[in-house]
């Protein structure tokens, strides 16, 4: 299997490269040159262009960051991926981006997955993210040699725009975590604890969640957190919501959602 791969970020670039030295021939395009400077030396290829990319590629995989640019992107794989290749996007944007490109690629035997991944660039280089898939199951199948360089499980939930809601419902709650956690290591330093001795052991707690071990790795507040990851949280949160809206789900505008946009006010976002 020959892969393309787009979006060569804090995320993509480890995902591009576990790729590579699997052994998959894999041709790279980046819009900035410098996102190509790490693979000198290895047996990845260059492409000029999204189309040349596609011409030498079954399978293109794209990790860019918005709708506008999954659309753009993929407009150019379209150009020259053959009948029979697919298209998974790696990206966290609204199901319904990706249900319009599959159908756009469906006129010209081309098949999209969703497949949005979650865990970062560590996890990448470690080969555990999380892929969250959506598509036909003898697409997903055939994809997941490759996704299995990067990710650790790979879950196939449904037709394609099912990973994006996924997504989508995992960074909402771990928005909404992350505001729990910040307030709650407050309430302890309120409370006369050492917020620093106090984030030490929540952890090891039955309260443990990966939100609340951001919150306490960054000295118990949003800050770094919002600095960081605030703008896409932000957007993830907003998509969900319209997401919910659209298909009447009231429960989409509860509990969950209304602690990650508390959580979003905090962090400034």
């Amino acid at each position: 299997m020959r892969v393309g791969f787009i979006g060569l970020g804090g995320q993509g670039a480890p995902m591009a490269r576990r790729i590579v030295e699997a052994g998959f021939t894999t041709t790279l395009w980046a819009r900035r040159p410098a996102g190509l400077e790490p693979f000198a030396g290895t047996a990845a290829r260059t492409a000029g262009s999204p189309a040349e990319l596609a011409a030498h590629s079954d399978l293109v995989c794209l990790c860019v960051v918005a709708d506008a640019d999954v659309e753009q992107v993929a407009s150019g794989v379209l150009e020259e991926l053959r009948p029979g290749g697919v298209i998974p996007v790696h990206s966290t944007v609204h199901p319904d981006t990706c249900r319009r490109l599959a159908e756009r690629a469906a006129a010209r035997g081309v098949s999209v997955l969703d497949a949005p991944v979650s865990g970062g660039g560590r996890a990448a280089e470690q080969g555990t993210l999380l892929v969250m898939a959506g598509g036909d199951p003898e697409v997903f199948a055939f994809c997941r040699p490759v996704f299995a360089t990067y990710g650790d499980p790979v879950v196939h939930l449904g037709p394609v725009g099912s990973g994006q809601v996924a997504k989508l419902l995992n960074n909402t709650l771990f928005t909404a975590q992350l505001g729990l956690a910040a307030e709650t290591l407050a309430l302890g330093g309120a409370l006369g604890l050492d917020p620093a001795a106090l984030g030490r052991i929540l952890p090891r707690g039955s309260a443990a969640s990966f939100a609340l071990e951001r919150v306490a790795e960054t000295g118990g507040t949003l800050d770094r957190v919002g600095a960081h990851v605030g703008g896409l949280l932000a957007k993830d949160v907003r998509l969900l919501g319209e997401v919910a809206d659209a298909a009447g789900q009231a429960a989409g505008r509860g509990p969950v959602r209304d602690a990650a946009r508390a959580a979003l006010d905090a962090m400034g976002w």
